[in-house]
């Protein structure tokens, strides 16, 4: 059975002659220990997909199946559970709390999620990996745009979730931090079961991937080539 499975879904927004439909009767699977890549242009559903898979938005129709549990009929409480327990997020925007240091980032993780947190001397190797470690006594308004980045995937990674939802995870990257964050999610994904989606422009990431779609006007295709 796969970990994370969309049947049929669809999303519109508006109605009558105002409508939209975002997904097109999308069909989607992904295992554990994937590394799966969405990509298109802006505007052809990929953050629509991202968020629906996330469990942050429902879909108009279909269905979306996480971890074997139809989430379609559940209410706001267990979907906050299910994001809880088996999603982690990297955001286009960071999400860091701006009037916390980045050490406090990962204690306010470690605090609303009290299970499955990687040791201090994991986090200090993810940390590393990413080289950012020398910034743990910073705020976020003291670091560019990058270092945000690399901070916020090291912060999803930490809580090991089995699933790892990425929206342009390397926007403000260079190649070489590229490089470190593709590496990155390999290792979760091949060594430790972590399921990795992510949407994005970036096709420095393709070599990274193991499977790759592409959606455009809202209908999803599995790339072949």
């Amino acid at each position: 059975m796969s970990l994370v499975s969309l049947k049929n879904v669809n999303k519109i927004y508006g109605k009558g002659s105002s409508q939209i439909k975002s997904l097109d009767n999308i069909n989607f699977a992904a295992d554990a220990g994937q590394v799966v890549l969405i990509e298109g242009p802006s505007g052809s559903g990929k953050s629509t997909f991202l968020t629906i898979l996330g469990a942050l938005q429902k879909a108009t129709s279909g269905q979306v199946i996480i971890s074997g549990e139809e989430i379609t009929a559940m209410n706001a409480k267990q979907l906050d559970q299910l994001r809880l327990n088996k999603i982690g997020f990297i955001l286009q925007s960071y999400a860091l709390v701006p009037y916390l240091k980045i050490k406090e980032q990962f204690v306010l993780a470690n605090i609303i999620k009290k299970t499955n947190n990687m040791q201090q001397l994991q986090l200090n190797n993810l940390l590393e990996q990413l080289q950012v470690n020398e910034l743990l006594d910073k705020y976020p308004k003291e670091l560019s745009g990058g270092q945000k980045q690399r901070i916020a995937i090291a912060r999803a990674l930490y809580t090991n979730p089995p699933i790892v939802l990425a929206d342009e995870p390397t926007a403000s990257l260079d190649s070489k931090c590229v490089t470190l964050v593709g590496q990155l999610f390999q290792q979760f994904a091949h060594q430790d079961g972590t399921l990795i989606v992510m949407v994005t422009h970036d096709q420095r990431l393709e070599q990274y991937a193991d499977v790759i779609y592409r959606i455009v006007d809202g209908k999803m295709d599995k790339r072949t080539d």
